[in-house]
């Protein structure tokens, strides 16, 4: 049994005792009411206000469309929906990068009028600034290397980061920064697992990985992917939990089919 399953909330200080005792810490994302009460209820450590809520809610091709009054709402709506675990919500592109002042004006909006527990903002000795400002003012930081989604234009692919020598060394050396500046976590996304091993080991902030191996000290998964929603996406990180677009395909045109053949609504669901 988890040693923290019986914590009424799950805070920031959770998440390090948690790294210090090796229990594995578990994030799923949600972007409302509906599936953040659920994604609670089925005992997640925490939810991630994704900036994907472009991608899986929006349907752009990137993240870097949604605008910092979009994931405002949607991590309105989500705050509403959870009792117990620890929410985060991503910073969106260009609402901290170009200053620390917009920076903290960005996280103190996410936390005022979005309800949230944490930021999560990508980024290593390039955003000091703005990471040092956000976490000065009293707001929980969560960091976020390796495969930085908002910088996919500068990358020009969703490949695995890190994999050559001098990448590595900036990674570990941004790790080992976040972790002096303040940050209470950081997320390592799509980098060699032994990289993400020896990061995690040498950092006392837990490391939460997606497409980073076992060695993290936790995993975090877009619920969209994980329940098999989205239809295409199939990364070798990915495991489908669920086959939902099967699913719920098949009952809407078993609800046309009885429509069209007047078998719905039957007597027992007519006044």
């Amino acid at each position: 049994m988890s040693v923290h399953s019986e914590i009424k909330k799950i805070t920031t200080e959770t998440l390090r005792k948690m790294k210090f005792d090796k229990e594995k810490i578990t994030m799923l994302t949600a972007y409302d009411f509906t599936t953040a009460k659920m994604v609670d209820a089925g005992g997640i450590d925490a939810i991630l206000i994704g900036d994907s809520a472009a991608n899986v809610m929006a349907g752009h091709e990137t993240t870097l469309p949604i605008t910092l009054d979009q994931m405002i709402y949607h991590t309105q709506c989500v705050v509403r929906g959870v009792d117990r675990a620890l929410i985060v919500a991503d910073l969106p592109f260009g609402s901290y990068q170009s200053n620390s002042e917009k920076a903290l004006e960005s996280a103190v909006r996410m936390m005022k009028e979005g309800g949230a527990h944490s930021v999560k903002i990508e980024g290593g000795k390039e955003i000091e600034k703005s990471i040092t400002k956000i976490i000065n003012a009293g707001i929980p930081v969560m960091g976020h290397l390796g495969l930085t989604p908002q910088s996919i234009y500068q990358f020009g692919t969703y490949k695995v980061r890190a994999k050559e020598d001098a990448e590595a060394e900036k990674l570990m050396s941004d790790a080992k920064l976040l972790e002096e500046l303040g940050c209470f976590a950081l997320v390592l996304e799509k980098i060699p697992a032994d990289l993400a091993k020896r990061v995690s080991e040498s950092i006392s902030i837990p490391t939460i990985g997606i497409g980073a191996g076992a060695g993290c000290d936790g995993q975090v998964l877009v619920y969209h992917d994980m329940v098999g929603m989205n239809q295409g996406f199939s990364p070798k990180f990915l495991r489908r939990y669920l086959d939902l677009y099967t699913e719920i395909t098949g009952a809407v045109s078993s609800f046309v089919k009885d429509v069209k053949t007047g078998d719905f609504p039957n007597e027992n669901e007519s006044y």
